[in-house]
């Protein structure tokens, strides 16, 4: 486990606590009953109990055998979060923080999400243990992760949309920090990643340093050493944190987050904090925030919720200064490309989170080369994306993966030909044409059979 925060909370320059007073109650009563629980064998054991039993730790280390042939011969290691109860990773933070909250003696949850899945995590939790739970999410998160909000709903938790703002994961967490002022006392605020104030980055990051602990773990066991680099997605930073934390302490071991590019860094509609933000600070912390000339926050911008966010967690800010972290990004178009690829390679459908992680892997697998060992955080399943990656394939001029054909199968090589010769666009075929394709695709059902 790391030895930073200090005790001020800080990483180097980056974290500390920069709220209103009336919060800072709050954060010393959960700063002491973590640093207890921490040191609490019934608490340590009911919280590994929750994770076997009711979210299905551990989670697997699986091969992606095709993926690293294509690259070259890489050997890529997939951590599986997307198999965890709810469908990610959040689950393992919201476990511990309701436990907590339960020690602190409090009656009532809220949160923030954007994706959702903390949302979800978070209203699951709640439910387990009987407890009313609010959650503030961007009207456009809304709109985008219907299929999540109504998860929540079911889970019985109160869905509150934010309409301040760019109405997305700032705005929400914003909503949450307002909510929590106003009912300190009753309310704990379980932040979803390792963002916000101390202890809020540490104590996240603990929580999720389970996955790293597993990962690190089973490597040596199926690899029989340590990956070259780890791979993971980064917003605020959860899931990368949780899994890099197991390797800080291996020089040889690269890690490697994965910002969301968006429209592309030069267009400046992204969510790269890491590499075009600034130090500054954002709800509670200070580290690396995207801002405009004037140092007012700017609106961040990717086709994934989760990494809609114009900040960072301290930690990481403070790891990249440090050089230890290394940085990649991918656009949205490359992050949908990765999400198809993986589910026609590996029968994976990742979240659009993982995808840009994916993404880059793919890069990097081509870098190691044959003797490479490459490990990847795969921190969510697509459950929740799929109705807005369908809508984003197609959109006019979205790239679409085509359908696998056996080998050697007719047409298959002339398809991209009769598409330049004037065929129709996918999805907008005629009468006539669709006539003409019909034997053809009979005639290729049957000899796949």
């Amino acid at each position: 486990m790391s030895t930073l925060p200090d005790a001020r909370g800080r990483f180097g320059e980056y974290g500390g606590r920069f709220v209103p007073e009336t919060l800072i109650p709050a954060l010393d009563e959960l700063e002491a009953a973590w640093r207890q629980a921490r040191a609490d064998e019934a608490f340590r054991r009911e919280l590994d109990e929750l994770l076997r039993r009711f979210a299905g730790r551990p989670t697997p280390l699986g091969e992606a055998r095709r993926l690293g042939a294509d690259a070259g011969g890489c050997r890529v290691l997939l951590k599986r979060e997307d198999l965890c109860h709810t469908g990610a990773h959040k689950i393992n933070n919201t476990l511990g923080q309701v436990l907590l909250a339960r020690r602190m003696g409090k009656r009532r949850i809220i949160a923030e999400t954007g994706a959702g899945q903390h949302g979800v995590a978070t209203a699951t939790a709640a439910a387990l243990f009987g407890l009313p739970c609010d959650v503030f999410m961007g009207e456009l998160d809304v709109e985008r992760q219907a299929l999540n909000v109504f998860r929540m709903q079911l889970l019985g938790a109160r869905v509150v949309p934010v309409t301040s703002g760019s109405r997305t994961l700032k705005d929400a967490m914003n909503e949450a920090i307002r909510d929590w002022v106003t009912h300190v006392r009753d309310t704990h605020y379980i932040i979803g990643s390792v963002a916000g104030p101390h202890p809020y980055p540490a104590l996240v990051r603990d929580f999720q340093a389970v996955i790293g602990t597993e990962a690190r773990a089973q490597a040596l066991e199926l690899a029989g050493r340590l990956p070259d680099a780890v791979v993971a997605c980064v917003g605020g930073g959860s899931n990368a944190m949780g899994i890099f934390s197991a390797f800080l302490s291996d020089p040889g071991v690269r890690l490697v987050g994965v910002e969301a590019a968006g429209y592309g860094l030069a267009t400046g509609k992204h969510g790269a904090s890491l590499a075009r933000g600034r130090p500054g600070v954002l709800h509670g912390s200070r580290s690396y925030v995207l801002q405009t000339d004037e140092g007012q926050i700017a609106e961040a911008h990717s086709v994934s919720a989760g990494l809609d966010y114009p900040g960072v967690g301290p930690e990481l800010s403070y790891l990249k200064d440090e050089g230890r972290l290394e940085l990649m990004q991918a656009t949205d178009a490359q992050a949908l490309d990765a999400l198809q690829y993986l589910a026609r390679t590996e029968g994976i459908i990742p979240a659009l989170e993982s995808a840009h992680a994916v993404s880059a892997a793919r890069r990097l697998a081509r870098e190691l080369g044959p003797e490479g060992l490459l490990l990847v955080n795969v921190s969510g399943r697509g459950d929740k994306d799929v109705e807005q990656v369908r809508r984003a394939l197609e959109a006019p001029g979205a790239k679409q993966a085509a359908p696998r054909r056996p080998p050697g199968a007719r047409g298959a090589d002339r398809a991209p030909a009769a598409r330049r010769a004037g065929a129709p666009p996918r999805g907008k075929a005629t009468p006539q044409a669709m006539g003409k394709a019909a034997p053809r695709a009979k005639a290729a059902s049957r000899r796949g059979r």
